[in-house]
């Protein structure tokens, strides 16, 4: 990234085929990464599930790829991206080949099986730097929108997995995924390309020093809300159009689909929309719709149409909240962008995980989802406060004027 062509549009100012690559490897890692929610149905069918272990079921891949998101944020750091995206890649496609070879038997074997696909979900941390690096200041929102909009992964898995599994068996469809990841490896291998603008590997205490940075904590804190919505949503909703509404394991996964491809369609927008008119404002107009959308579908509406509306528009409010925290991140942490993207992809996924979790034991202690839904509206309303609360002093310092070109 040359600083001559910081001034020049966006589609000049980095490196287009890297841009790419990370959207690719990052889009089938997705798709991957939460295939557990889509062929939840027939998978709690064939084993036996309580709603409880069902929620755990498709929660523990994401609660795996928030922590080894860490994991893979040292790897960049050390080894650089490209490189250490391809290690990711490896590791998920042998353990779909595994499970689809040995056969996934008992609830303990799809836990150990949604662990690996964390692996899937660590590419967050590689996909970003991957292409931030490559960008300027003024165009981080819509690189890392570009980048982030392979959350629409999430999509295939809902559109396509469901439908697979009626045909050939839920076991087949995870040996199907390796096609397409293998494909996306050789794509990745030959397009992706290190950025010069690489910064020097640092120390764990480095790693630990960022935490001592209480704007780490906030922007942990406001992804959690945002991906983390979107990225529970994923996971969970096909089962819950399946018990709430008695909807067929394929056409909850279309509405399923419908919900995931308005979440990721608009995290380019967002970050755009926050390129624009700054990153804190987009942000703070999301999390009170997220709140609004969730606290009503908790209501448990009469048709599945109803609820499918409201989760669209939950989603799109999430999808574009992801944007905009992430327009804001590397303003703050352009030197430490890749343990800061570790920090808070994994924040994202815990997030999520919470979301998964928490619907599936809602479901089972009280017999509704209910509970599930209010209380992450709450903490949608939370980090509205607490973005509130931090923006006379973030605009006023790293965000102010003199010291950027970007909108905070």
């Amino acid at each position: 990234m040359a600083s001559g062509k910081v001034s020049s549009g966006f589609w000049q100012a980095g490196h287009r085929p890297t841009l790419f690559a990370a959207f690719l490897y990052f889009d089938l890692s997705f798709m991957v990464w939460v295939i557990l929610g889509p062929l939840g149905v027939q998978i709690a069918n064939d084993l036996g599930l309580t709603p409880a272990q069902k929620g755990l079921m498709v929660a523990t891949p994401v609660l795996s790829g928030a922590l080894l998101r860490i994991v893979m944020g040292v790897m960049v750091d050390h080894y650089k991206p490209k490189l250490a995206g391809m290690i990711g890649q490896v590791i998920v496609i042998v353990a779909l080949a595994l499970a689809w070879f040995s056969g996934v038997h008992s609830f303990q074997q799809v836990l150990v099986l949604g662990v690996f696909l964390g692996m899937a979900g660590a590419s967050f941390a590689v996909a970003l730097p991957l292409a931030s690096r490559w960008y300027p200041p003024e165009h981080q929102g819509t690189a890392l929108g570009i980048a982030g909009a392979g959350n629409s992964g999430t999509v295939l898995a809902a559109l396509f997995a469901p439908l697979l599994a009626s045909f050939y068996g839920w076991q087949n469809v995870l040996g199907l995924a390796v096609i397409p990841l293998v494909i996306v490896f050789i794509v990745y291998s030959l397009l992706a390309k290190d950025s010069p603008e690489c910064p020097p590997a640092k120390s764990l205490a480095d790693y630990l020093k960022i935490l001592k940075d209480k704007d780490a904590w906030w922007f942990m804190f406001f992804y959690s809300v945002t991906f983390g919505g979107f990225v529970g949503l994923a996971a969970s909703l096909t089962i819950y159009f399946n018990s709430q509404y008695g909807l067929s394991p394929v056409i909850a996964g279309y509405f399923t689909a419908a919900c995931v491809f308005a979440g990721s369609m608009v995290r380019p927008i967002g970050g755009m929309v926050a390129d624009r008119v700054g990153g804190i404002r987009t942000l703070s107009v999301m999390y009170l719709l997220a709140a609004s959308f969730l606290a009503f579908v908790s209501v448990g509406l009469p048709q599945a149409w109803m609820a499918l509306v409201v989760f669209v528009g939950a989603m799109l409010a999430l999808g574009m909240g992801n944007g905009a925290v992430f327009q804001l991140v590397p303003q703050r942490f352009r030197k430490e962008i890749g343990v800061m993207t570790g920090l808070v992809g994994m924040a994202g996924g815990v997030g999520g995980f919470y979301l998964a979790s928490s619907l599936g034991y809602a479901k089972q202690l009280t017999g509704n989802y209910q509970i599930g839904f209010l209380i992450f509206a709450g903490l949608a309303i939370l980090a509205l406060l607490g973005l509130l609360g931090v923006k006379t002093r973030w605009r006023t310092t790293w965000g102010s004027s003199a010291l950027t070109l970007a909108k905070v």
